[in-house]
């Protein structure tokens, strides 16, 4: 085969550039050299593998299905590039390569989104993707590098370290337990209006509360009901907030309103499943620097913020 055919290992960093610029003339800056020059390299990469990348109109550019495949397999070999020069010790630099993120969408929109505006102006060579999903993706797919999730995955194939504990407490509106009453006991609730929430795998429509301590701990599984249902967690804490009745929702999600008195805890002698937040990642990625860098940004975010004290900067 002819050394100019093919794929060219200089083609991959320039076509994510060239992605990422989102123009031929915005590559063109973001390169140091001219638009042209961008356009030929193109289209040269197109020649070579016979294929179209890119569909150019005068205004704006866009990626063919093709382009997007090659952009996809072209990201994450530069990744493992960057995880192997790390790994020899090659690169002494600050971190640096693309790093995909996954979270929920409440949680990732109103913690995960806001710690990540911080971490890239810390480590501004870091690119990161962020995608946000209703249920976290399979463990065994290959599709992010961390994702921030409730609860320890039980895969022992992957890393999960917990960055913040979290508990799921039961709350309601004053205004709805004045007109319904306050639950004395677990069985109560199946008297009550409980919004449901439908997310990951968990059994829906049933709340498992223990009580006691020690060996006299006793867990009850409580049959729920409600006219209001959602996968949206920021939904269902509106809804509360409404007083439309009583919800289980992790703390994180809660305390301001807690702490303002928009809701009120119920039956706060029960325990409820714990929801501690943990970064999950591959282990062939736990000594990639951007990865071990941003689950160690983000923990110390996390700590931080439980008690009170700002962002790290």
């Amino acid at each position: 085969m002819a050394t100019n055919a093919g794929i060219q290992p200089a083609d991959l960093g320039f076509f994510s550039a060239l992605a990422s610029a989102g123009s031929l003339s915005a590559a063109a800056r973001e390169l140091g050299i001219t638009t042209p020059a961008v356009s030929k390299h193109l289209a040269l990469m197109e020649a070579r593998i016979g294929v179209s990348l890119v569909n150019r109109t005068t205004r704006r550019m866009s990626l063919t299905p093709e382009g997007e495949l090659y952009l996809e397999h072209a990201r994450r070999i530069l990744g493992d590039i960057n995880d192997m020069e790390e790994l020899l010790g090659v690169s002494k630099a600050t971190p640096r390569g693309l790093l995909r993120v996954n979270a929920t969408l409440g949680f990732g929109r109103s913690h995960v989104a806001p710690l990540i505006s911080t971490f890239v102006r810390q480590y501004p060579e870091v690119e990161v993707q962020l995608q946000l999903s209703v249920n976290p993706p399979p463990l065994t797919e290959d599709s992010f590098d961390v994702c921030i999730r409730f609860g320890a995955p039980p895969d022992a194939r992957v890393m999960a370290r917990q960055i913040a504990p979290n508990r799921r407490l039961l709350c309601a509106a004053p205004a709805y337990l004045a007109r319904h009453g306050i639950p004395r006991l677990p069985s109560d609730l199946s008297k009550h209006n409980c919004i449901g929430i439908r997310q990951g795998e968990e059994a829906y429509g049933v709340w498992r509360l223990s009580s006691g301590r020690g060996k006299s701990i006793s867990t009850e599984a409580i049959k729920t009901r409600g006219n209001l249902t959602t996968n949206d967690g920021e939904i269902a804490v509106n809804w509360a907030l409404d007083g439309h009745g009583i919800l289980m929702r992790a703390e994180w999600d809660i305390a301001r309103y807690l702490q303002n008195g928009r809701l009120v805890q119920v039956l706060p002698q029960c325990f409820t499943p714990d929801a501690d937040i943990h970064a999950v990642y591959p282990q062939r990625h736990q000594r990639a620097a951007r990865v071990r860098v941003f689950v160690d940004f983000m923990a110390q975010a996390f700590r931080q913020q439980a008690t009170g004290a700002t962002h790290p900067s």
